[in-house]
């Protein structure tokens, strides 16, 4: 500074800070080779704090209110200057004034993925984004441990440190809560709440406190993004048969955008597919070999039996129509019958279905005698 600013300094003895900032963390207060006058006035103001250094080391510090700088008022200093009583002489000091607000919507994010290993899907990369807040509640720690000597420490200068802690802790944090992927977007508050334990004593290192961190989204890998969209399709279509339809309907409309030999080919070959699984029972997919099958069978048809009756052929019947005509005493189980597949008539009682079955007899006409007394 020149004479008129070292002339111009000797008249102020108000020593003050108005903060007209948004992101001003630690303001040094600057005065001509820092020479302040005894009884010059310190004004703190709400939500600040002043601290006097002394050749690089602490002095006093001062809260809220109006101070009146003499010897008595800033003991360390005096002591650390060798000041006797009553001294008046103006002395040297750099003043510090710290803000003590909170700084709100600060964000953090993952500049490159954190890779986690989920149980249902392995190992998996994701995104995290959020939002943090930060209050000075030990004015020493952080001017001796980050500002140095700088005029002006802004948030600018910490915030990028800051971020660097919620990455790296992020990793750990997922892995401790143990959260399934598919349920991460239900447990914000729940990993909020671990990043609190794990970043705050870190930031207190640094005389910060922590506010609550806030989890705002999680992104999920583009590879999972997809699965997740075909098992909801999947879910709202129905079984496990019904969705290979539903990737088949989708690879036979892909097919038709893409005209040519090898479109044509390729929707031939999964219109066949297509194919095998309607013309199976209910339009499920075949089986394949060595699978037990989900659905019962369909039920047996009945066995066409044709007969020999007073010489003629007669038939088809049922199993119910042929014992209706052995119960009527018309046929018997010497009566000639042929069936699909045999090569010629055959006695009914040497096929094999009637011939553990008992020949129904012809009904009693005529009452049984009387039992004797």
């Amino acid at each position: 500074m020149g004479f008129f600013a070292k002339l111009a300094g000797e008249f102020i003895d108000i020593i003050e800070w108005i903060d007209d900032s948004a992101d001003t963390l630690v303001y040094r207060f600057e005065r001509y080779d820092n020479e302040i006058k005894h009884g010059a006035q310190l004004v703190v103001r709400e939500g600040q704090y002043a601290l006097f250094v002394n050749e690089g080391k602490l002095a006093d510090g001062f809260g809220p209110g109006m101070v009146t700088l003499e010897t008595r008022n800033i003991p360390v200093l005096s002591t650390l200057q060798g000041w006797k009583y009553g001294f008046s002489s103006p002395f040297k000091a750099e003043v510090y004034f710290v803000s003590l607000r909170t700084f709100t919507n600060l964000k953090w994010g993952t500049k490159n993925p954190v890779i986690l290993r989920d149980p249902e899907f392995g190992a998996v990369r994701l995104r995290g984004f959020g939002s943090f807040s930060i209050r000075v509640v030990e004015p020493r720690q952080l001017v001796s441990a980050v500002v140095g000597t700088d005029g002006r420490f802004t948030l600018e200068d910490i915030t990028d440190q800051l971020r660097s802690l919620f990455v790296s802790r992020f990793a750990d944090a997922l892995a401790e809560s143990r959260i399934p992927l598919l349920d991460l977007s239900t447990q914000y508050d729940e990993l909020g709440v671990v990043l609190q334990k794990r970043i705050g004593p870190e930031f207190l290192e640094y005389g910060l406190e922590l506010g609550k961190p806030l989890v705002e989204n999680i992104s999920l890998p583009e590879e999972v993004e997809k699965i997740l969209d075909k098992r909801t399709s999947m879910g709202m279509i129905g079984d496990l048969g019904a969705f290979g339809r539903f990737q088949t309907a989708m690879a036979m409309e892909k097919a038709a955008e893409n005209p040519g030999q090898a479109g044509g080919m390729m929707g031939m070959g999964v219109g066949m597919a297509l194919g095998q699984q309607v013309a199976t029972p209910g339009g499920h997919p075949p089986l394949q070999p060595g699978t037990t099958p989900s659905l019962p069978p369909p039920l047996p048809t009945a066995t066409p039996y044709h007969l020999v009756i007073q010489g003629q052929q007669q038939g088809p019947y049922d199993l119910a129509g042929v014992r209706q005509w052995l119960a009527s005493g018309q046929i018997s189980g010497q009566t000639l019958a042929w069936k699909p597949g045999m090569s010629q008539w055959v006695a009914l009682q040497q096929l094999p279905e009637w011939a553990t079955m008992a020949v129904v007899p012809p009904p009693v006409s005529v009452p049984p005698p009387i039992p004797k007394p």
